[in-house]
């Protein structure tokens, strides 16, 4: 069992930062491979960024590819998501999600290959 917490999240003007943490529960957070999922209202939860288990790997979705970097202190059992030159589209609430099942990467991308999700944090960018 892994339970996930995020915070940072929080209003930030067009072009801001912002770092978002989770923090997990449980001694083996180093063997879950780690996500970031977002959703604005109205629509789909959508795939953010991913890190494998070891944090050797990353994965990014094409519209924060280059402005976004996730990241993992396994020592801390917390996985960051640092946003640089924020967007208004990228308003939303942002979940942290935890998978065992760090085979096949390629499925990183979908809501169903998590096991464990937080509660989610707010991101707001204003002009």
């Amino acid at each position: 069992q892994v339970q996930l917490v995020e915070s940072g999240g929080g209003l930030v003007q067009t072009g801001g930062s912002l770092r978002l943490s989770c923090a997990a529960s449980g001694r083996t957070f180093s063997r879950y491979a780690m996500g970031w999922f977002r959703q604005a209202p109205g629509k789909e939860r959508e795939f953010v960024a991913a890190i494998s288990w070891i944090g050797a790997n990353t994965y990014y979705a094409d519209s924060v590819k280059g402005r976004f970097t996730i990241s993992r202190d396994n020592a801390k059992n917390t996985v960051y998501l640092q946003m640089n030159t924020l967007k208004s589209e990228d308003t939303a609430v942002y979940y942290c999600a935890a998978t065992a099942r760090s085979e096949y990467s390629s499925t990183y991308y979908y809501t169903w290959k998590y096991d464990y999700w937080g509660q989610g944090t707010q991101v707001t960018v204003s002009s």
